[in-house]
């Protein structure tokens, strides 16, 4: 057996980190949004306080802020597609159920592939195989048994957050541009551009930004998007998608829905039905033949 690479000890991991940490929206979100908090005051502080916590870390690692106009070109459309994907999955929250929104998200390995050919790089077949499964796997999950009621609405907006997800690794992985930024410090300059949409949204809104978030729970589950969701989440990203590509680390994203389903029925008692349950075991098998066979 061939030994794993650097890339792979590496990008592996972190793919599988960026999983089962950006799962985790519902287990900060869902009860901010029960006690009624706005959407986009609940983003404004989640991207509000990794910027925090992410830039005095750069500032303790005394890390250069300067980029080129050109750089801060790519990370301002970065940070439009992060945040309009943060966007359409918590709406989505308010129709069909954070396990199943969070599980639809995971579509977006399906997408990054189609687009990745379009840029002339095609996958090798136990990738596409693996994407296959993953697909049926997740098309089994949101199948309607009688337990739950499937929002149309619901799911488009998940699909939504799942396509511009799929353009924000696409980036990420493929611009030359970029390639020289550390990885923490695309990630704060990602969110910085959300923190400012968010603000904005909810200065010209007619609630007030601290309306409902008033108990300490609701700022440390402020807190845990901000770190988990967030950070975690995005910089092992740009870390899963450089070291292995893009496809790879978006099918490892296989333990975002994983995590996101056992939060959704353990904290939330939703149903964890039969059909989610051979999902997730088609998807966890399609993922461990791909790490065999396709070794870097």
């Amino acid at each position: 057996m061939k030994k794993l690479s650097k890339n792979a000890i590496i990008g592996y991991p972190a793919g599988i980190i960026t999983g089962i940490t950006y799962g985790l929206n519902p287990l900060f979100a869902v009860p901010l949004m029960k006690n009624g908090a706005a959407i986009e005051s609940i983003l404004f502080f989640r991207y509000f306080f990794a910027v925090l916590i992410l830039g005095l870390f750069l500032i303790l690692r005394k890390q250069s802020f300067r980029i080129s106009w050109k750089q801060a070109g790519v990370l301002l459309v970065l940070g439009l597609l992060y945040t309009a994907s943060s966007l359409f999955l918590f709406e989505a929250y308010n129709y069909i159920a954070s396990g199943l929104a969070t599980t639809l998200v995971f579509l977006y390995p399906v997408l990054v592939a189609i687009i990745m050919v379009f840029l002339k790089v095609v996958p090798s077949w136990p990738v596409w195989l693996a994407i296959a499964a993953t697909f049926g796997g997740v098309l089994i999950m949101t199948q309607n048994d009688g337990t739950q009621t499937i929002d149309p609405i619901g799911v488009m907006l998940s699909l939504g957050s799942a396509l511009v997800y799929a353009l924000f690794i696409v980036i990420i992985n493929r611009s030359k541009t970029i390639a020289s930024i550390s990885n923490s410090l695309l990630t704060c300059y990602t969110l910085v551009v959300g923190s400012v949409i968010f603000l904005g949204s909810a200065i010209f809104s007619d609630v007030a930004i601290t309306s409902c978030i008033s108990k300490p729970a609701n700022w440390i589950n402020l807190v845990g998007l901000a770190l988990l969701p967030t950070i975690v989440s995005t910089a092992t990203l740009a870390i899963a998608s450089r070291n292995i590509g893009a496809t790879k680390a978006s099918v490892l994203g296989v333990f975002e829905p994983i995590t996101a389903i056992l939060v959704g029925t353990l904290v939330f008692g939703e149903p964890l039905t039969t059909n989610i349950i051979a999902g997730i075991s088609i998807a966890i098998i399609a993922v461990t033949f791909m790490i065999t066979v396709t070794k870097r």
